[in-house]
């Protein structure tokens, strides 16, 4: 039986490690694309390599040219750059902003019925640059975010706790930033509220740790940025999409009147199964809440209004 092909573009330490994570679930035949020379071949080898060793036999291709790509179900786009010192944020939104658009044209082009899965930052920006460009429904463009913001959340809290972080559900909604909105409300330990288990004092902690959490590892490592953790949650939702798991993860899908906003792209409950972002699901929201994630959505819009400048 013929493997569906997942295509991962950017051969860093994000889309690296996502292929190498694509590679041991022996589900799927995977595509390393980057424009570095060597650098998606060598890591694919190496990939390929680990096989014998972790019992997989996934057919891992290292390429510069999306010729390979064509027939992907699924794509991940991590590509494009991070942001270095006397950058300004608009220089780094429109390199990146101008990367996501080739990268999608070029993937569409051969694959016309690929789900795109994006993790470049800005990621709100980035996943609005997508639909734009691409022509596909909206169901199959999704942005990597509340995966990763809610597996920090739950991290924090299980080790505050001391208890497992599988044991933890925590959501966390709006933009993919500092005005992300975690939702303690919805947060439970083996379906105990959180409230009832630490004072509102540490969890106050916790929402703020969550908020800077890739921020922290940035600061820790000096030279980089998270990468274990994004594409573990990248994945996760490749998972849910091939499987047809249904698994209700938040991601950054666009709106169109579900929270009370329109036209823009930002974190949600979504359902994902086979065809993409399938359901948008409501949850209840108190009036904070609400306003919290009405100023989130705000603040997406306008990082979106400025790409859409940039690339004019």
């Amino acid at each position: 039986m013929k493997r569906p092909k997942v295509t991962v573009v950017g051969a860093g330490n994000v889309g690296g490690t996502t292929a190498q994570r694509l590679a041991e679930k022996n589900l799927y035949d995977v595509v390393l694309v980057d424009i570095a020379q060597g650098v998606p071949q060598g890591k694919a080898l190496d990939i390929s390599q680990a096989g014998p060793v972790c019992g997989y036999s996934t057919q891992v291709v290292g390429t510069n040219e999306y010729m390979e790509t064509a027939g992907s179900s699924i794509a991940v786009i991590t590509s494009g750059i991070p942001r270095k010192p006397g950058m300004s944020r608009d220089e780094l939104l429109a390199t990146n902003a101008k990367i996501v658009k080739s990268v999608v044209k070029e993937l569409v082009s051969r694959s016309p019925n690929i789900i795109l899965i994006l993790v470049t930052n800005p990621l709100d920006a980035m996943v609005h640059v997508a639909r734009s460009v691409s022509g596909l429904p909206k169901s199959r463009i999704l942005g990597m975010a509340g995966v990763l913001d809610s597996a920090r959340m739950r991290t924090f809290i299980a080790a505050e706790l001391n208890v497992r972080a599988t044991e933890v559900q925590a959501m966390v909604l709006g933009g993919h930033g500092d005005t992300m909105v975690p939702l303690p409300r919805y947060t439970t330990v083996k379906g105990k509220p959180v409230s009832e288990l630490m004072s509102k004092e540490k969890l106050d902690a916790i929402v703020k740790r969550t908020r800077e959490g890739g921020a922290e590892i940035v600061g820790l490592l000096k030279t980089g940025s998270a990468f274990y953790a994004p594409s573990a949650s990248a994945v996760a939702m490749v998972e849910s999409i091939h499987k047809d798991e249904k698994q209700v993860m938040p991601c950054a899908v666009l709106c169109e009147g579900e929270y009370g906003l329109k036209d823009v792209v930002v974190g949600v409950p979504v359902i994902i199964g086979r065809a993409g972002a399938e359901q948008i699901l409501e949850y209840e929201l108190t009036s904070d809440e609400r306003a919290a994630l009405a100023t989130s959505a705000n603040a997406v819009r306008e990082l979106c209004r400025t790409v859409d400048r940039l690339m004019t």
